[in-house]
């Protein structure tokens, strides 16, 4: 058994020397959603921030997942390189991890040298030690595209919850992981057509040869410490019997095969994926001038995947097999969360039901002043709703109460209130204890802080970070609660003759604005795991140093220094007006709407013009507005960079076209000059790799797959009808 490999019992490590935590690499092919920040990137911040406080040896990795092909893909949809589009959105994406407090120790990216050469390096070992198979399968090609297909280049109805448009590896209406031989009549996404079966040569994990292991250490050793719906996943995957699974695609974008016989192919983007999380702790190492190894080979760290429950399987199942193949420690916990819906629907960018990350950036933080309470309002709304064990629901309304309702009215009113009071009954600084008055009321306050610090201790070392925060916000309704009760604004209108509070009236002030400020100062530390732009103003208002947030100082109530004079009270958050979320929710179902039409009536650049087998029935009149005339092809030639493209030159009589068509796989440029050819020449122009096409040759499709021309021998520019 590999050295560092954590086996035994499996217990939890109850004293690690230093804590490795990892965030889901998110896809490099987009913008991302909410959903996904609470997902797998505020929790591990939130327990990243929580182990920092408490000067813990603490790395936290993440970075854009930038192969695969979502990527290629996305790079098809946006007519460019997959080069172009990973850098596009790994910088958008590092830009809103960051803006949102996301406080990664490096965020790097798997297109970098050093990731492909971990990776490589990693697959060798593996085949080297005999730990791959390698078998010759029979995999989907699209004829048309002359191509193997990976899973996410094929469509096909999910045999789970009937959705027309899962894709090979996942179904993302349901969230069903699966493969391409599961999908109902699937279909490819390069051409539109049925995709045929063609043998190739590919490297398999045989996960069936590590089901004992799993079972113990998964089913056994973490029964009690991982999530119940992990635990559940994990217990479905290994009770249905565990299959090889490929680690090498056909592909040419990617991690090279590191192998002579595996020339055209890459290591598939879940193999390579989670090896990120090495290279990104390896980059850092470089960075920081530390030694990356005893963060993946000591078995006194502590690692720690957060993810969301479409990547339970690779971070449960597939990757710790790697990880002990290889020699690596393995996850103690992977503490991953279910879905977040939006307004009664689950979330999705591809349907226009969504709110990007950006898009809350720019709506609530770059364009107004102190854009850092509304990046803390997120957090902790997304932290009070998290889907820790279930699906939840982002309602804008609820943002609203969740901000209005308690941030303004408990939170920030106890902080507003106590400083007020403090400029107004005591020359604005930190009042004098006086022992000999102390009451219950007081000790009953420094018990309930004490406590909450242990509570919000155990829930976050548990993982269950919305218990976490209750306690908190609960510690504030007991501080407005302790302040209503003692009243220092009444116990200020017994004066003597000067006008003053009396002697005994101001010690009853100073003891209850004492321990206000003391449980201010607490809030601060204990509030800055999730809410850390708050704690920093709240530290600015009482003039203290950052130093003051570290956990140890939780509990205590001497944090603030007696006779020590405090800012003035600064609003640590503003309400939401009704218009506001009006708009937002208007907003979505603008976007949503307008989505959904482009994707109904816009036919994917670059793949092949086809005519559907069944369509919707249309009234003549919508046939009447087609405009079609018969032209002759006078030239013909290639389109760059484009295996599926022919521009063409189209005589129509009158006038002469450029056409771009999806028929390079079919016809040679040279063989079609002088073709007859109907064209539909009142299509709205549009660019196909930098070249404006303006009309579409009309096809047909043999019994046998292959496109033939549409023609007639007419005058060119005649009407066809």
């Amino acid at each position: 058994m590999p050295d560092g490999f954590n086996c035994g019992i499996f217990a939890e490590m109850t004293t690690p020397k230093r804590y490795l935590i990892t965030s889901a690499l998110p896809y490099a092919n987009g913008p991302k959603h909410i959903g996904h920040l609470a997902g797998a990137y505020l929790p591990a911040d939130i327990y990243t921030r929580y182990l920092r406080a408490q000067q813990r040896d603490v790395v936290f990795v993440c970075g854009s997942d930038e192969h695969g092909a979502a990527i290629t893909i996305q790079a098809m949809k946006e007519n460019t390189t997959p080069k172009d589009i990973v850098d596009k959105y790994h910088a958008l994406l590092e830009s809103n991890m960051h803006d949102l407090g996301i406080s990664f120790d490096i965020y790097h990216r798997t297109s970098s040298p050093i990731h492909h050469e971990t990776a490589q390096e990693f697959f060798t070992k593996l085949n080297n030690h005999g730990d791959l198979e390698i078998k010759e399968s029979e995999q989907y090609f699209d004829e048309s595209a002359n191509t193997f297909l990976a899973d996410r280049y094929i469509i096909g109805t999910c045999p789970i919850c009937s959705n027309d448009n899962a894709y090979g590896d996942q179904c993302e209406k349901c969230g069903t992981s699966l493969s391409p031989e599961q999908l109902i009549n699937p279909r490819s996404t390069l051409s539109g057509n049925a995709p045929s079966k063609k043998k190739t040569t590919h490297w398999y994990l045989p996960l069936d040869k590590h089901e004992d292991f799993l079972r113990q250490w998964i089913l056994e050793g973490h029964k009690d410490d991982w999530k119940t719906n992990v635990l559940g996943q994990c217990k479905s995957w290994i009770e249905a019997g565990l299959q090889p699974r490929a680690v090498t695609r056909d592909l040419d974008w990617g991690v090279k095969v590191p192998v002579a016989e595996g020339e055209g192919k890459v290591l598939y983007v879940w193999f390579d994926a989670p090896i990120g999380y090495i290279s990104a702790t390896k980059q850092w190492a470089i960075n920081n001038n530390k030694d990356w190894k005893p963060y993946w080979e000591d078995k006194d760290t502590k690692l720690v995947h957060f993810i969301g429950k479409d990547n339970i399987v690779f971070h449960c199942i597939i990757f710790p097999v790697m990880l002990k193949l290889h020699g690596n420690i393995l996850p103690e916990n992977v503490p991953s969360n279910e879905f977040m819906n939006l307004e009664g629907d689950k979330m999705s960018t591809s349907r226009g039901w969504s709110i990007e990350m950006d898009e809350y950036i720019t709506d609530f933080v770059k364009k107004e002043n102190g854009g850092d309470m509304m990046v803390d309002a997120l957090r902790y709304y997304l932290t009070a709703i998290a889907p820790e064990t279930k699906d939840s629901e982002f309602t804008w309304k609820g943002f609203q109460d969740a901000l209005n309702s308690e941030l303004v009215a408990v939170f920030g009113n106890f902080v507003n209130r106590a400083f007020v009071l403090m400029h107004k009954l005591c020359n604005g600084k930190v009042p004098s204890l006086h022992a000999t008055i102390i009451d219950d009321a007081d000790r009953k306050l420094v018990a309930d802080i004490q406590e909450a610090k242990i509570a919000i201790e155990k829930n976050i070392e548990n993982y269950k970070y919305r218990d976490a925060l209750f306690e908190v916000i609960d510690l504030a309704r007991k501080g407005n609660k302790y302040m209503q009760d003692k009243e220092p604004w009444i116990v200020a209108k017994q004066t003597g003759e000067n006008g003053l509070p009396t002697v005994e009236a101001q010690q009853k002030i100073d003891n209850c604005l004492h321990y206000c400020l003391q449980l201010t100062a607490n809030m601060a530390v204990l509030i800055n795991p999730f809410l850390p732009f708050t704690a920093k103003k709240m530290c600015y208002m009482m003039k203290v140093v950052d130093k003051m947030l570290n956990w140890e100082n939780a509990g205590k109530v001497n944090l603030l220094s007696v006779g020590y004079s405090l800012r003035a009270p600064e609003l640590l958050f503003r309400k939401l007006e009704d218009i506001e979320i009006g708009e937002q929710i208007e907003k979505l179902k603008n976007k949503s709407k307008k989505l959904m039409e482009t994707t109904l009536n816009t036919q994917p650049e670059n793949t092949p013009e086809k005519v559907e087998e069944k369509k919707a029935t249309i009234q003549f009149d919508d046939f009447a507005k087609i405009d079609l005339k018969t032209g002759t092809i006078i030239a013909a030639e290639k389109v760059e960079k484009a295996d599926k493209l022919l521009k063409l030159e189209v005589d129509l009589g009158s006038e002469q076209r450029t056409i771009v068509s999806g028929i390079a796989m079919h016809f040679q440029p040279e063989n079609i000059i002088g073709q007859k050819v109907v064209v539909v020449t009142n299509l709205a122009p549009r660019k196909m790799r930098g070249i404006e096409s303006n009309g579409m040759i009309l096809m047909a499709e043999d019994k046998e797959g292959k496109l033939v021309f549409v023609s007639s021998d007419v005058n060119n520019g005649s009407n066809v009808s």
